[in-house]
């Protein structure tokens, strides 16, 4: 199973999220399983907007690099402008999981190094995965979210 983040929280949060399943489903493959949209507190960098939050199940042929680079490639078609880590941002396009490969490239990192520290990755990421092992933890995505010491408010959107 390979899992995906995607977040927004500048202009139409809603539409960004949206074109982003769509080009993933043209570029990357099907999209299998969407959680809900959640409406999550800025983390790292605090002083931004909320940020819109889904998580999403991908089928691709595509090895990892591969689809590093095309989530990058929709991210920038979607106007994605890198200035600041943990800053605002138009879409952002985070690979959590490739199945159970374990991967530390200068460029990529999988599983996302953060996953288990973030509500807002762990709520929708046990909407549609709750039984998912982290290969290197080797605890379920339920077991990450009730030892997760991140407090931050983590709703269902309701647009």
């Amino acid at each position: 199973m390979i899992l995906l983040l995607l977040g927004a929280n500048l202009g139409d949060r809603i539409r960004a999220l949206h074109r982003a399943n769509e080009l993933l489903a043209d570029r990357v493959g099907v999209v299998a399983q969407r959680s809900a949209i959640y409406e999550t507190a800025p983390w790292g960098v605090t002083d931004q907007p909320t940020y819109l939050n889904q998580v999403v199940a991908v089928e691709t042929t595509l090895p990892p690099d591969e689809l590093l680079r095309q989530t990058q490639a929709i991210e920038q078609a979607l106007g994605r402008v890198r200035l600041e880590r943990w800053g605002a941002r138009l879409i952002d396009i985070d690979m959590l999981y490739y199945g159970q490969l374990i991967i530390q490239t200068p460029h990529l990192t999988i599983p996302h190094p953060y996953l288990h520290q973030r509500r807002f990755t762990l709520v929708p990421l046990a909407e549609i995965a709750p039984d998912f092992l982290h290969p290197i933890l080797q605890k379920t995505t339920l077991e990450l979210l009730t030892e997760c010491t991140d407090t931050s408010e983590v709703k269902i959107f309701n647009s």
